[in-house]
């Protein structure tokens, strides 16, 4: 069970089998059942979580009960709201589960410890919370520039094999076009192929 964990804490930071052992000390297992919330808006986040099996998406819900997706989780991906967890206030986000899902999480003082314990952990979530904002400026980016059919091929790059698991109407609503234009999209990439 640690073992996609422990090799995704080891990614950027070697670890020995001491720190290995207070990692798995200070991270606790859970299951969620499909369409089960891990985070509901108005909530605060109490952990962040590391999926080690099943799909996830945050989402937010705008004034007409209209989702707009903003990210998808897979297995060997960090989810949650990091604003919310860092200061301790509200969210505004919705995270599901779209798949039966196991995940490791750890609280806010937990990772304090952790870091306390194992210092070289700080240099790894770091470099995790540079590459989400990296990725989050590349996506804020293409949404402004891109046309949807340019954003769907980055899509396919970014989350292969997901047609598979993802409803259709849930991919074009991360798009942020209808599943009408997704399918006209998808038959257009077809025919160029």
């Amino acid at each position: 069970m640690w073992e996609p964990l422990i090799r995704n804490l080891s990614k950027y930071v070697p670890l020995t089998s001491d720190e290995v052992k207070v990692v798995e000390s200070l991270f606790t297992f859970k299951k969620y059942r499909k369409r089960q919330y891990i985070l509901q808006e108005g909530d605060v986040t109490r952990y962040e979580t590391f999926i080690l099996k099943g799909v996830t998406r945050t989402y937010q819900v705008d004034d007409k009960g209209q989702e707009h997706i903003v990210q998808f989780g897979l297995e060997d991906w960090w989810i949650g709201d990091l604003f919310s967890f860092l200061t301790e206030t509200p969210t505004t986000y919705n995270i599901d589960c779209l798949e039966e899902t196991e995940v490791v999480q750890i609280t806010k003082a937990d990772l304090e410890t952790l870091y306390e314990k194992v210092p070289k952990m700080e240099r790894h979530f770091r470099l995790i919370i540079q590459n989400a904002f990296i990725a989050s400026t590349r996506r804020l980016s293409s949404n402004l520039s891109k046309s949807a059919p340019e954003r769907y091929e980055d899509f396919i790059k970014k989350y292969p094999q997901i047609d598979q698991r993802v409803a259709n109407h849930q991919i074009a609503s991360y798009l942020g076009i209808t599943p009408q234009t997704l399918s006209r999209i998808r038959s257009q990439a077809a025919e160029r192929q």
